[in-house]
């Protein structure tokens, strides 16, 4: 899509918001930034994944800390300073008099950003709600979709664990069948992807539930092609996207699915606690909405926005993330995550006992990596490089997917990742002194 950075910045170093809140972001910055996105202006996305000038000053629209280094993004994401600034201006119009301001002044935006939202999603905006997470989102559609005792649902014990606990409540509750399938991760070949889910498909499955990235390990699934067999089969697709939005470059309808739910505080590097719902649009009036609506069957989107009393700052400042990431853009955003993974991991593959639970192909991965060494308890690994070198990360063991999760973003660095290198690198080195010993 067409974007003006130079107008972004320009826009946001003075007093350009819809209420005259004043800058969100300092004059200094916003020319820093400004210059940044000139030099690289004619640069390929792929080789400006590796300009590291850029990139710096991408970090330094963040406030992350100086000391830890945050390699759990996969959990949630920090906010730009300009998205940070939009909550705290919000938040303070909001208290001089709630009522007024949230419902009478703040609420009007709604509407237009929700067609920002659509537009970065590539989808009708009458397609898109609001909610808090992906979490929120998938539950909506898990417990609105309109299936009876005997229905077939096909999912992996590779899922989130919040949508599982969903879909065994409507098993006890409504009597529909699980099928479940299990995936030995990393899978580079996407034909035995859609071979494992399609095997699992009979007359009576009505729902196949996809996790485009998994959480655990950044498996990237072919969404488009399971889209593809299940449609044939009558087989409607629900499309876990908390992963992949913003951190993947797609259009939404083009990955066919039925029902999409997904987090902004993840890659969007939207306020905590904002998410969207996507239903295609044929399908909005078959869906209970999870609060209650004055008509549950409308064809209305806003019939699932039903939630009350909700922060409209943190919702209007989901405007300002869209911006940002717009600035950097889908494409240069998705090669610069993929190359950062690889960039650390590449440098201790060969390191004895080190390997990885995630493809290094950016066909079926992006920035999660899944580290496991031998012979050393994830747990142990997180806590090493914890408190030894203040890295931050997550250790996993779920199923069959055992290591430290390891998540760098747009703000991460190649020179904080040579730190994880390091620390990698003497972790291996004493773990084979102690078994020499």
């Amino acid at each position: 899509m067409a974007f003006n950075r130079r107008n972004f910045i320009q826009k946001f170093s003075g007093a350009a918001s819809t209420f005259a809140l004043g800058s969100l972001l300092s004059p200094a910055l916003a020319n820093s930034i400004q210059k940044a996105l000139d030099k690289v202006a004619h640069l390929s996305p792929e080789e400006c994944a590796v300009d590291e000038e850029f990139w710096y000053q991408i970090k330094m629209a963040y406030t992350v800390s100086p000391t830890v280094l945050n390699l759990n993004n996969g959990g949630v994401s920090p906010q730009p300073k300009v998205v940070q600034n939009a909550v705290e201006r919000y938040n303070q119009l909001s208290n001089e008099a709630p009522s007024y301001y949230m419902w009478r002044v703040l609420d009007l935006g709604k509407e237009p950003l929700r067609a920002k939202l659509a537009e970065l999603a590539g989808c009708s905006k009458e397609e898109i709600a609001f909610n808090r997470n992906s979490s929120e989102a998938l539950e909506t559609i898990i417990f609105g979709l309109k299936l009876n005792a005997g229905d077939e649902v096909v999912l992996t014990k590779q899922d989130y664990p919040n949508m599982i606990n969903a879909w065994k409540q409507r098993e006890k509750r409504d009597g529909i069948v699980l099928k479940w399938i299990s995936l030995d991760l990393p899978i580079e070949d996407k034909s035995e992807i859609v071979k494992k889910f399609e095997s699992a498909f009979t007359d009576k499955t009505k729902i196949v539930h996809v996790t485009h990235m998994i959480n655990w390990c950044g498996q990237l699934l072919p969404a488009k092609e399971i889209a593809q067999v299940a449609r044939r089969r009558g087989i409607e697709v629900v499309l876990d996207a908390a992963h992949t939005f913003a951190h993947i470059d797609y259009n939404i309808p083009d990955l066919e699915c039925d029902y999409f739910g997904t987090s902004l505080h993840k890659w969007l590097c939207a306020p905590f606690g904002s998410g969207m719902l996507w239903v295609k649009k044929e399908k909005i009036k078959n869906l209970y909405p999870l609060f209650a609506a004055p008509d549950p069957d409308v064809d209305d989107i806003r019939k699932f926005e039903h939630l009350g009393t909700r922060s409209f700052a943190i919702e209007q400042a989901i405007g300002q993330a869209v911006d940002f990431h717009n600035m950097i853009g889908s494409a240069r955003k998705q090669k610069r995550l993929h190359y950062l993974k690889n960039y650390w991991a590449e440098k201790v593959k060969d390191l004895p006992g080190v390997s990885f639970q995630t493809s290094m192909s950016p066909e079926f991965s992006g920035a999660i990596c899944l580290l496991v060494i031998d012979g050393i308890d994830p747990q142990e690994i997180g806590q090493i490089l914890m408190r030894k070198y203040k890295i931050h990360t997550v250790p996993i063991k779920w199923e069959n997917i055992n290591g430290v999760r390891i998540t760098p973003n747009v703000y991460t660095v190649t020179k904080d990742l040579d730190r994880l290198v390091v620390a990698i690198q003497e972790i291996v080195k004493s773990k084979a002194s102690e078994g020499g010993g």
